[in-house]
């Protein structure tokens, strides 16, 4: 009898821990342009272990117009996470394609949005490298439409909740000669802002490799639960949120 106890409790906890699992938040997950998902494949593997689902979305970033790498990409996100609260982590051009979409779609699921460096305001840089061949062959028309003129000029301001991480250390001083303002090396702090967003952070990264940096997760996974950032959280508590029970 009491053998059949254990197992009925052990079956009921097993039952209540696959339940809290399928009511877990997901996070669609969408890289940078001239990426591949590969890139995000350590933050996903965090948020998987602080008991997200996710969908990490790879898209042929550099084919096709920015509208249809939007609809396709984010399309197939929030299919993959179906009725759970969905929340947005991009990178960079992932931003843009996210705010096209949301532009457009309505969206019962969305949570909270984080967008690590998005070119709110376009690329100072496409401005001036856009007409070269070799941009174009690298950046593919994705790449053209993110000029300060492009696509951008076109969206609204964002009705959603929404925070934007820029960075302020830059690995390409000859792209950052091309930047007004201070930058990450691709985008500068200015272009990560838009009106109608709820917090904004500035951290110590690289445009290139933000997505890796514990600070950068660490921030993430806070505004995810409070919807704000931590200002002031010091690197080593960083870390520790990151690892978590890892």
């Amino acid at each position: 009898m009491r053998t059949v106890a254990i197992f009925f409790i052990s079956s009921l906890l097993s039952l209540a821990l696959l339940a809290e699992k399928s009511r877990a938040d997901c996070v669609i997950l969408l890289q940078r342009l001239a990426r591949t998902s590969l890139s995000l494949e350590l933050l996903d593997e965090v948020l998987k272990r602080h008991g997200y689902k996710t969908a990490l979305i790879d898209y042929p970033s550099t084919t096709g117009t920015i509208e249809d790498l939007s609809e396709h990409s984010l399309q197939r996100g929030f299919d993959i996470c179906g009725a759970r609260q969905t929340h947005i982590v991009t990178h960079s051009m992932g931003g843009i394609l996210t705010r096209i979409w949301l532009a457009k779609n309505t969206a019962p699921t969305l949570g909270r949005v984080v967008m690590m460096a998005p070119p709110n305001h376009g690329s100072e840089i496409v401005d001036i490298l856009g007409d070269l061949d070799a941009f174009e062959w690298i950046n593919g028309p994705t790449g053209i439409a993110l000029s300060e003129n492009g696509i951008v000029t076109t969206l609204p301001d964002v009705n959603f909740e929404l925070g934007a991480i820029a960075g302020n250390q830059s690995l390409n001083s000859l792209f950052s000669s091309m930047i007004e303002g201070v930058d990450d090396g691709k985008v500068s702090i200015a272009s990560t802002r838009v009106t109608g967003m709820n917090d904004h952070i500035v951290l110590p990264v690289p445009h290139t490799f933000m997505m890796n940096s514990p600070s950068v997760m660490a921030q993430i996974l806070t505004f995810l639960k409070e919807g704000q950032f931590s200002q002031d959280l010091p690197s080593a508590d960083a870390l520790k949120l990151v690892l978590g029970d890892f």
